[in-house]
């Protein structure tokens, strides 16, 4: 990044680009790509197959069969909720405190980062929060309890909730969370959460969803997404929540 007298900085803070900006290979394949067949996904083009196919082998699941694209994050998340309550009946979905999953309507009522702050419209009864599992300034803190001890507390948080929805009558069908939160606070969760979390929601044949839009694509690292982090992909894997920890001595 360059400021208007020509100094050069990093760039720390781009958003959510994938490569930064002006590098020359980016910009030629963008050159290159505007010279081609523009088009949507409502007719067919080489390209868009040849690219599921390689987003496809990105994943550690190898079952994907379909791919939607989409123009924004935001579209994305809500194309996902309307798949979700068409294939569960279900409408209530459960998400983390602080999240942010996009500023359309349906995406800013299940965001508390936009309705729980000045000028949001406050939580709509079908949307059920949880505590973010938050190690660090969390309603469960690694200060006094170990890793393993923190998932299970905060797995715990998700089945408390699921049941008090379901006793007053509420069918849930996703639960919607950002594999790393981002505009929450760049915040990791214990390692086994989400594996506990999705087993208990799978059971219940509840929807799991990992918003990447943030974090897909190599930017958390290692990983191609960013819920990999958490065990190679292997999040399908059924996990016993044991008993209720007790803190450290």
């Amino acid at each position: 990044m360059w400021d208007d007298e020509g100094n050069k900085y990093l760039d720390c803070i781009n958003n959510v680009a994938h490569v930064g900006h002006c590098h020359p290979h980016v910009i030629s394949q963008t050159c290159a790509q505007i010279g081609q067949l523009e088009t949507n996904s409502r007719f067919l083009h080489d390209n868009l197959v040849l690219y599921s196919k390689r987003i496809s082998e990105k994943m550690p699941h190898k079952s994907l069969e379909m791919t939607f694209y989409t123009n924004s994050g935001s579209e994305s998340n809500d194309l996902a909720i309307r798949i979700a309550r068409k294939a569960t009946n279900a409408y209530d979905i459960i998400i983390l405190d602080h999240a942010y999953h996009g500023h359309l309507t349906t995406l800013v009522d299940i965001s508390p980062y936009k309705f729980n702050h000045p000028g949001g419209e406050g939580q709509k009864e079908w949307v059920h929060m949880v505590p973010v599992p938050d190690s660090y300034r969390g309603k469960y803190r690694s200060s006094d309890y170990d890793e393993e001890q923190l998932a299970v507390l905060y797995a715990q948080e998700v089945i408390d909730a699921v049941e008090k929805a379901e006793a007053n009558g509420r069918r849930i069908c996703l639960f919607l969370a950002e594999s790393l939160q981002s505009c929450g606070g760049q915040i990791v969760y214990p390692r086994n959460y989400f594996r506990k979390v999705y087993a208990y929601l799978q059971s219940k044949g509840i929807l799991c969803l990992a918003d990447e839009v943030q974090t897909g694509f190599y930017r958390s690292g290692k990983t191609m997404w960013a819920f990999q982090i958490y065990g190679q992909g292997k999040l399908l894997l059924l996990y016993i929540l044991p008993k209720f920890p007790t803190k450290k001595n």
